[in-house]
């Protein structure tokens, strides 16, 4: 194996650092930091080499100014170190310590590559520190990007269900846009089978838990070649487990997201004071590359791959202080019930495969808006099996809260101690009970609690506005482009109204509660209408809607209990929330949201019922809700004249 070299760039007079073990052979460009080239058994052209040098393989950030829209991307350093070498790997640093004369994204940046004898592949790392002194700043996203070569890969795969053959760029400059730029009809494609379809690098989106291996092969050489990245730990990443980002989409571009506010908004944007201090250490990711008989094979590959790389996690081989080995991390067990008193059977019961966490010191469910804390900015999750139980391993030492969901009941659970995780710990809680939100016996409901809409009615996708990808899908059919425009087609006269008893929410209940376009960029507010009996009231009772979202996108859900004029002020209204942006994104979720709302019985009456939903906001298509849950809850048996 041979370390590392320098050559002189003829051309432009650059040096260059050439990282090669006679698999891989990776130039970089020196002191910039970026990727000029990967070679893979003798191919030379991995990534696009008719880009600009310094778009091609790299670190970037989105940056602003605070409450301003601005950006860095493409962060150069400006020294260079070898970190080490020796006859099975070598690791080596790009480094740019910030001044305000240099300007730029205000952190000291260490971007590390690691090459191993034997690997097919290499693993980038990017480690970022803020110090007294450093300016005010707002981060939308870091991300590394690689850019590959147009030619040669044209396949795409992000799950065995989602990859296909792609578009080209050319193919999506040639095209229509539609109602925003990431969004094109392909109207003269140069192979025909593109022909009328809709590219949107947003249908290729995913669940950071799911978000393990994305990537593309190149179907018309022989042997094929796969470039992936595969992701052996998401501790690192922000927001937690469910948050969606992007992956691989046409170029052909193949992206590793560490922090982004796709799918939640600005709500999550890193937002630093003046003199705010922060480090935190991003990846290592691995860049894999493979060669085989079929797009199947590589793939298949690549997630074995994968799977091995996350069982070393985390690994021993980085050379950064900063990386926390195995030996100085912790371990934290336990078993989670939940005790829901008006649920139907036991009282208490395991807590199925809910999601079990770590993360920074704050509210209930405050962790799927963190996206920084100083020194030990991680979230480590698990799953419960069917009795509950847990083991969180590999934790980073420092001060957690323990936070949990459950699917099937609604709210956030969080432990009521701060957990200390100190190197080589190994902390038992043993039963933990949650409580769920709940006031009174359920008297019906819509929906399942599970933070998703994907259990209501998606439709049919426009087919002049078709994603081939998932034409005959069921679980991703909300990912077509435009479903949006679909719910005026489908109440081209009167907004919703689900009558409780007699419609299915399966088939009768929209996923979206949108606006209703109705001229040339204008829309209207809907009102959906929840129509419900009840045998008997009890006036000076205090009933409960529980009212879950799923996203919401600059909008103002108000609800009104039997006042078809919908009186002002509304009964409730959240205010303006959200900005997740799901429904023109094709996400079926963003940032769940829980309202308990008390309704005095003064508000019912015996018999026919209605709740009036309207979402208020209606400047464009996007603004609305997704639901998550709605259940109305009778008043408690302890009320005053409780008589159900």
């Amino acid at each position: 194996m041979s370390y590392y070299e320098y050559t002189h760039h003829t051309i432009d007079l650059e040096f260059q650092v050439i990282l090669q073990n006679g698999i891989v052979s990776i130039t970089l460009a020196k002191p910039g930091g970026y990727i000029l080239e990967i070679s893979y058994n003798g191919i030379d052209t991995i990534l696009e080499s008719r880009n600009d040098k310094k778009d091609r393989g790299y670190v970037d950030f989105v940056t602003n100014e605070p409450g301003e829209s601005g950006g860095e991307p493409k962060t150069e350093t400006t020294d260079f170190k070898v970190i080490a070498q020796d006859q099975n790997m070598v690791e080596v640093s790009f480094t740019r310590t910030w001044s305000p004369s240099d300007g730029g994204v205000p952190f000291n940046i260490d971007i590390r590559y690691i090459l191993r004898r034997g690997d097919s592949g290499f693993y980038p790392y990017v480690i970022l520190e803020r110090v007294e002194g450093f300016p005010a700043v707002e981060i939308d996203q870091i991300r590394i990007v690689f850019k590959l070569a147009r030619d040669r890969f044209r396949y795409m795969a992000i799950s065995n269900t989602r990859q296909r053959m792609m578009p080209s760029m050319a193919d999506r400059e040639n095209g229509q846009t539609l109602d925003y730029p990431e969004a094109v009809l392909l109207t003269k494609p140069l192979q025909r089978n593109f022909l009328r379809e809709v590219d949107d690098k947003y249908q290729y989106s995913i669940e950071t838990q799911d978000n393990k291996v994305n990537g593309w092969t190149s179907p018309y050489s022989e042997p094929r070649v796969g470039f992936w990245i595969l992701t052996p730990s998401n501790e690192f990443r922000n927001c937690g487990p469910i948050k969606q980002d992007l992956t691989s989409h046409v170029g052909p571009i193949a992206l590793s997201m560490f922090v982004s506010n796709h799918y939640a908004g600005r709500e999550v944007n890193m937002k630093f004071q003046e003199g705010e201090l922060y480090k935190k250490v991003f990846g290592p990711v691995f860049i894999y590359l493979n060669s085989g008989p079929s797009n199947q094979n590589l793939w298949l590959d690549a997630v074995q791959k994968q799977s091995n790389e996350a069982k070393s996690w985390p690994y021993n081989f980085p050379r950064s202080i900063d990386f926390i080995p195995a030996n100085k991390r912790g371990t934290i067990s336990g078993r989670l019930q939940v005790q829901d008193r008006f649920m139907k059977g036991q009282s208490l019961q395991n807590a199925n495969s809910a999601y079990v966490g770590l993360g920074l010191p704050g509210d209930p469910g405050s962790w799927q808006k963190e996206s920084k804390v100083y020194i030990y900015g991680y979230q480590f999750w698990t799953r419960t099996d069917k009795n509950g139980n847990f083991v969180i391993n590999n934790i980073v030492p420092g001060d957690y809260n323990l936070y949990a969901w459950v699917p099937g009941f609604i709210g956030d659970y969080k432990y009521n101690k701060t957990i200390t995780i100190t190197p080589g710990c190994s902390t038992n809680l043993n039963t933990l009970v949650y409580n769920p939100p709940r006031n009174g016996p359920t008297l019906w409901e819509i929906g399942i609690p599970d933070r998703l809409a994907a259990e209501f009615f998606v439709p049919d996708a426009n087919p002049k506005l078709i994603n081939n990808l998932y034409r005959n899908h069921t679980i991703d059919k909300f990912r077509q482009y435009g479903l949006w425009e679909r719910y005026a087609e489908l109440h081209p006269h009167n907004d919703l109204v689900f009558v409780v008893g007699a419609n299915d929410y399966r088939k009768d209940w929209y996923f979206a509660h949108v606006t209703r376009k109705i001229g040339e960029k204008k829309y209207r507010p809907c009102t959906w209408q929840i129509v419900f009996d009840l045998p008997n009231v009890t006036s000076r009772g205090i009933y409960t809607l529980q009212l879950a979202l799923a996203s919401s996108t600059e909008a103002e859900l108000q609800v009104w209990f039997n006042d078809p004029k919908n009186a002002n002020p509304a009964h409730f209204t959240t205010g303006q929330v959200g900005g997740d942006n799901a429904i023109a994104r094709h996400g079926i979720h963003g940032l769940y949201r829980l309202y308990s709302i008390g309704v005095s019985g003064k508000h019912l009456v015996k018999g026919k019922n209605i709740i009036y939903l309207k979402q208020s906001k209606a400047l464009t298509a996007f603004e609305g809700v997704m639901y998550d849950y709605i259940r109305l809850e009778g008043p408690p048996p302890s009320s005053p004249g409780f008589d159900h």
